[in-house]
């Protein structure tokens, strides 16, 4: 498998609004999925958490993730990274904005002032499908 993303599977991720599955590891090993917003830059996956969630603390401990993200028109057509993420707090509100205003169309409605956090993950494999590349 490659390990970075081609060009069309970079724009796959950042210019269209499909959400994600996240798959982080618990403390005991076993892994926990859930959904999230996300996007691409520079060559790297990018979602936004708050601190405190189970994603945050699980990756604050491990940094392994696993996402993989599906076109909702297209079961057939999908981009799946694993790699290291690292978390960053610097921005992380103005980010979540970027992202709600991708996917939503306006400002992150549920802002109550929590910490939010950047986690971008530097693909260590890359699998996908349906891309002729």
């Amino acid at each position: 498998m490659p390990s970075s993303l081609t060009d069309a599977q970079r724009a796959f991720i950042r210019e269209n609004p499909f959400v994600a599955v996240a798959a982080t590891l618990r403390p005991d090993g076993s892994p926990h999925s859930t959904v999230v917003w996300i996007d691409e830059e520079d060559g790297k996956v990018i979602f936004n958490t708050a601190a405190g969630r189970a994603k945050e603390r699980h990756l604050a401990q491990d940094g392994r993730i696993s996402i993989t993200v599906i076109d909702p028109a297209d079961a057939y057509k999908w981009v799946s990274v694993s790699g290291t993420a690292t978390l960053e707090t610097e921005g992380a509100r103005e980010h979540i904005d970027k992202l709600s205003n991708k996917y939503m169309g306006k400002d992150y409605p549920w802002y109550q002032g929590e910490q939010r956090i950047i986690v971008t993950i530097t693909p260590e494999l890359v699998d996908s499908y349906g891309f002729d590349s």
